[in-house]
């Protein structure tokens, strides 16, 4: 049985993890994040910075503009927030 929990729990624990900017903390336990990528230009080579913002819950209302935080997914917690705060790597100066 243990053996069976713990399949479960890797399983389980194979989350996206990303890390991004605060880039707006107004709502109550609610932070948003701009994600950037960067992908390579198929026929030109130039790399390409694209941006995405995730909402993101924060339960100690920890996390201010500019600060770079790493996020985990999770569960659906509202209508548009699927990620978690996991920790501050850099707070804004």
């Amino acid at each position: 049985m243990t053996e069976s929990n713990e399949a479960t729990i890797e399983d389980r624990n194979d989350r996206k993890v990303r890390e991004g900017y605060v880039v707006g903390d107004k709502m109550d336990k609610t932070i948003v994040v701009a994600l950037e990528d960067r992908k390579k230009h198929p026929r030109y080579s130039k790399v390409l910075r694209s941006t995405t913002k995730v909402k993101v819950h924060d339960e100690e209302n920890s996390a201010g503009v500019g600060d770079r935080v790493r996020l985990m997914e999770t569960r659906p917690l509202s209508a548009t927030k699927r990620w978690r705060l996991v920790e501050i790597l850099e707070k804004a100066k």
